[in-house]
């Protein structure tokens, strides 16, 4: 039969008690790491969504000022114009210029 020694201490290795301590470190860092990384991941989708509802929004308002433009520059609304300020439409006194390259 073997006897138990009731008083002995176990005694650690320098070199172990560091790495207890480096474990203990990780096992700490991993889930706030992850934690933090997913907050971010989170902040930044919701930036680029925030983004693409600007970017639509522009681009409703450019295809709307694009519409006008051109029903600004039709030949109706320049012939309306030109009346109103007392001027008539000529077509003889219209000159074509052409880029000849």
């Amino acid at each position: 039969m073997r006897k138990v020694n009731k008083g002995k201490k176990i005694t650690m290795v320098k070199g172990e008690k560091v790495l207890y301590i480096l474990l203990f470190l990780l096992v700490i860092a991993v889930p706030i790491s992850n934690v933090f990384t997913k907050a971010m991941l989170s902040e930044s989708n919701i930036q680029v969504e925030q983004l693409k509802n600007k970017i639509n929004r522009q681009t409703n308002l450019n295809e709307s000022l694009g519409m006008q433009i051109n029903e600004l520059a039709s030949l109706d609304k320049i012939q309306e114009v030109a009346k109103e300020v007392g001027l008539t439409y000529n077509n003889d006194n219209i000159k074509v210029i052409t880029n000849n390259r």
